[in-house]
């Protein structure tokens, strides 16, 4: 009794000693504090683009613009400083000979001008649409305004294009961008570049849509979820909101990648996007999945996962055993880095002459140990 109370101690302590080296690797405890101005504001930016999403889907529904408050006072846009560079784009046209034979006489024009930005660099495109005019019968011609992400607003495609990169992509929130943009030259609020990333994302929600049908046509796809902190509104915290990938195998011609939204990691959320797609799904042992594999999808483990906690023994504990079966884990990966440009054929070949051994080995070691 006291030798199986002795191991049980060891095993308990190896354990928590284990856990503890992982603790260390990855990150000390947070500490609690208190949300400065600047991290309220980051927080907050996230209302400013919800609202303007939303005001711009009910724009869309309605088919006109939705009417201030009575009483209530217009902002006025500020006018684009006359320093900054500008360029003219003219549209005209595509005849000036009218209908009834005559040649028409261009009588003035409509200037309409858009804020550009390259990196560092603000400048004003200038879009000069000429009106012509039959003196004959009095027909006015005049090139129709070119398409525009956010109706009569200023911002080009291009500036817009650098706000969603810089917020999305290199992790800037927006109060930080409104100063690089004052230190370029022309200030822009942060409660404007909300509006248009609102705006943005309700512009691309069909591109959205359509590569999302294109990655369900995939045999294969990897489903993976990640935690990241959602704001309550009303008082100021965050609880816990899960963001769940979607995307298409490396060995896939087809490279695609979607982000769904959930504010709780249920796996009904993985059921609703994946609808009525019934193939293989690679994913870690989550349980959430389950129902999914029930319904038809195939389950195949994901490799990465199950190899993670051997590695985790060999870097904490130097562990012999973990180090054996990692060096099992690289054969296998080296024959996927061999495969990898192979027609289908000639890689299921060669998996099964160089892969399926090792497979087998890498099982019977489990079995042992």
């Amino acid at each position: 009794r006291l030798q199986a109370e002795g191991r049980f101690r060891q095993t308990l302590i190896d354990k928590l000693t284990h856990e503890l080296a992982i603790l260390k690797r990855q990150k000390f405890a947070a500490t609690s504090e208190a949300y400065t101005g600047e991290q309220q504001r980051e927080l907050f930016e996230t209302l400013d683009i919800d609202l303007a999403a939303v005001t711009a889907e009910i724009e869309q529904l309605v088919q006109h613009p939705i009417s201030a408050e009575p009483g209530r006072q217009q902002p006025r846009r500020v006018r684009l400083p006359a320093e900054l560079p500008r360029t003219d784009i003219h549209h005209e046209p595509d005849s000036t000979l009218c209908q009834c034979g005559c040649r028409m006489k261009r009588i003035g024009e409509d200037v309409c001008e858009k804020l550009d930005y390259q990196p560092g660099v603000f400048t004003v495109e200038r879009h000069v649409r000429g009106k012509w005019v039959c003196h004959q019968c009095e027909t006015l011609v005049q090139a129709p305004v070119p398409a525009q992400i956010i109706d009569k607003g200023i911002p080009t495609s291009g500036l817009l294009a650098q706000v969603l990169v810089a917020k999305y992509a290199d992790h800037l929130p927006l109060y930080r961008q409104s100063g690089i943009f004052e230190r370029s030259g022309f200030a822009i609020p942060d409660s404007t570049l909300s509006e248009w990333v609102g705006r943005c994302g309700v512009a691309l929600q069909p591109l959205v849509d359509a590569l999302k049908q294109e990655l369900l046509t995939q045999p294969v796809l990897h489903a993976d979820e990640t935690p990241l902190p959602m704001l309550k509104p009303g008082n100021g915290k965050t609880h816990r909101a899960y963001l769940w990938s979607y995307c298409s195998t490396p060995l896939s011609s087809m490279k695609a990648v979607v982000f769904d939204f959930a504010e709780s990691r249920g796996g009904k959320h993985a059921e609703q996007f994946l609808d009525r797609w019934r193939g293989t799904l690679v994913c870690d042992d989550f349980k959430g999945y389950k129902a999914l594999f029930a319904s038809g999808v195939t389950e195949a483990g994901c490799m990465a996962h199950a190899r993670r906690k051997f590695h985790e023994l060999w870097a904490n504990h130097s562990s012999q055993i973990a180090g054996e079966v990692l060096k099992l884990y690289a054969r296998l990966y080296a024959v996927e880095r061999e495969v990898s440009l192979l027609a289908p054929a000639q890689r299921l070949a060669m998996r099964q002459a160089q892969a399926k051994p090792v497979a087998d080995a890498l099982h019977q070691w489990l079995l042992v140990q």
